[in-house]
C-alpha cells in the first residue's frame, strides 16, 4: 500500500527536526519516512508497560512522555520525562528483549514510531540507510549509558 505523499512529507519533516537523525541527508530521511508512522497519544495513556514484548520504538515530536520503573518493592518511580526529539523503546527494537520500563504520555503527544518489522524491512531494502539509522540509535543509547554510569558513580561516592 502506497503512503500518501503529504504524510511522507510530514514524517520527513519530523525526522529532519529530530536531533537523533540530524546528521543524515534530507533525501535519506525522505526514504526512511516510508518505514515510520505517526501516533497520537492522549495525556495519561500508557504507550507500553514494563515487561511487555518490544515491537516498536518512538521519538517524541510534540508533548512529553514519562518513563516509569518499578523498584525492588514494586513501587513505581518516575525516572525521567522525555520531550521533543527524544527516543524511547529502542532497546527492545534492537535486542528483542522485554520492555525495561513503562512509558506514559505526560501530556497529549505526537510520536514517530518505527516497528521492529519495519526496521527489518528497511535493513532488507535499504541496508546502508538502515545501518545509519541503527548507528544513530546505538550512539544515543551509548551516550545515555555513559551518563547513567556517571550518575551511578556520583551516587556511590
Amino acid at each position: 500500500m502506497a503512503v500518501p505523499s503529504a504524510l511522507l512529507d510530514e514524517i520527513s519533516s519530523m525526522l529532519i527536526d529530530c536531533d537523533l537523525f540530524n546528521h543524515l541527508p534530507p533525501a535519506e530521511l525522505r526514504a526512511a519516512a516510508h518505514y515510520f508512522s505517526i501516533t497520537k497519544v492522549a495525556r495519561g495513556e500508557v504507550i507500553f508497560n514494563e515487561g511487555d514484548i518490544g515491537t516498536f520504538m518512538c521519538i517524541v515530536h510534540e508533548g512529553s512522555v514519562e518513563v516509569i520503573k518499578a523498584n525492588q518493592n514494586e513501587e513505581l518511580i518516575e525516572m525521567v520525562t522525555l520531550g521533543h526529539g527524544r527516543a524511547f523503546g529502542e532497546m527492545a527494537v534492537l535486542d528483542g528483549e522485554r520492555r525495561s520500563a513503562t512509558c506514559k504520555a505526560a501530556e497529549d503527544s505526537v510520536l514517530l514510531t518505527l516497528s521492529k518489522d519495519a526496521l527489518d524491512k528497511m535493513l532488507e531494502e535499504h541496508g546502508r540507510m538502515a545501518a545509519r539509522i541503527i548507528r544513530a540509535i546505538a550512539v544515543s543509547l551509548s551516550r545515555r549509558l555513559r551518563m547513567a554510569v556517571g550518575q551511578l558513580v556520583d551516587y556511590i561516592d
